[in-house]
């Protein structure tokens, strides 16, 4: 006889409920974000639903219900037939100093990997990385995404707790940063280095584009240069004192971690750095739970597998630098959940 499952705590269906309101509220902000709508409402203060769909070139009647939700949301507030913009919804503003909008982004992509994991858990399939094309809406908003998320850790709490970064920097030379999104890293590096020099290098020409204007809006078109290309593309016309990997390595860490490290290792002058920034996977996983950020990794590490990775751990990688010849250093941030591998080659 089968037993019957126990009856729900009332406790913690009114725990899951509200968790269930604050999705819906960060999928209102997603739309809000991806179509300009905060945006526009910041810049032309109230406006009416035809206002509104004419500013953002979006169909009214969508634009009317998704108002009326986030208004109900607490995101805008009705002024007579028009409507403002509310602190909540101002707080996703994608400008706004410790914005939200990274956190919508990262609730949206959730749900879409976790429907995505449902789909190839009987089957084990793991169709990589073009699954991240997928939902066509996100994609043009990852460089953003990571700036806001990590730019200003990286400036101000990561950078100057790098000593061997500070060295190079201060004599100059060549930095390369594969994979830079949106030109976040360099564009700090530069910043805080002005004898530094930078290449960007990004498989999407939209990110090319925004790194190269947004160095230009800061004045740091003179030192840096974006241009198409990967890891396995990987040319610059000269030696380079820093290579610079933020987030990206476990992506190619299946292609054989000596063979990257060596390819890497390679282009660097004598006593150049190899950088690499990383989530930190515990040694025991059984810690996960122990924090938020912990249990968000454990999640997006779910999501890795599909996209045929896995998140590493700071000997793995010490390992694999060794292995190419480079001395490496761990540096460990966010109470242990972040960690800056770097690696100098001897010379």
């Amino acid at each position: 006889m089968t037993t019957p499952p126990p009856a729900v705590d009332p406790a913690l269906r009114q725990q899951v409920m509200q968790q269930a309101q604050g999705n819906l509220s960060l999928a209102l902000a997603y739309v809000g974000v991806t179509n300009h709508l905060y945006a526009t409402l910041h810049q032309q203060g109230p406006c009416t639903v035809e206002q509104l769909a004419s500013h953002t070139g979006s169909d009214r009647a969508y634009v009317l219900r998704w108002a009326d939700a986030a208004a109900a949301f607490g995101h805008l507030t009705r002024q007579g037939d028009s409507f403002a913009l509310a602190p909540l919804g101002a707080a996703f503003l994608p400008e706004a100093p410790g914005t939200l909008m990274p956190v919508a982004m990262q609730a949206v992509m959730a749900a879409f990997m976790g429907e995505r994991v449902s789909r190839f858990l009987a089957t084990g399939e793991r169709p990589g990385e073009r699954v991240l094309g997928e939902p066509s809406s996100i994609l043009p908003w990852f460089g953003p995404m990571l700036e806001a998320t990590f730019g200003p850790v990286f400036a101000d709490m990561v950078l100057p707790r790098l000593p061997e970064v500070a060295l190079v920097g201060a004599r100059g030379g060549l930095a390369v940063d594969l994979g830079c999104g949106s030109g976040w890293y360099l564009r700090r590096l530069a910043a805080r280095y002005p004898a530094l020099r930078g290449v960007g290098l990004d498989m999407l020409p939209a990110n090319v584009a925004t790194a190269q204007a947004a160095a230009e809006r800061e004045g740091l078109s003179d030192r840096l240069s974006f241009r198409q290309g990967d890891l396995h593309h990987f040319t610059v016309d000269e030696p380079v004192d820093l290579v610079a990997m933020n987030r990206a390595l476990h992506h190619v860490w299946a292609e054989g971690p000596e063979q990257v490290m060596a390819g890497l290792a390679s282009h660097l002058v004598p006593g150049g750095l190899l950088v690499i920034w990383e989530p930190r996977w515990p040694d025991d996983p059984a810690t996960l739970g122990s924090d938020p950020r912990l249990r968000g990794m454990a999640f997006q590490n779910l999501s890795e597998h599909v996209q045929g990775n896995h998140f590493l751990r700071p000997q793995e990688v010490e390992e694999a630098m060794r292995q190419a010849g480079l001395a490496p250093v761990t540096h460990l941030f966010g109470e242990g959940t972040e960690m800056v591998v770097v690696g100098r080659k001897a010379g």
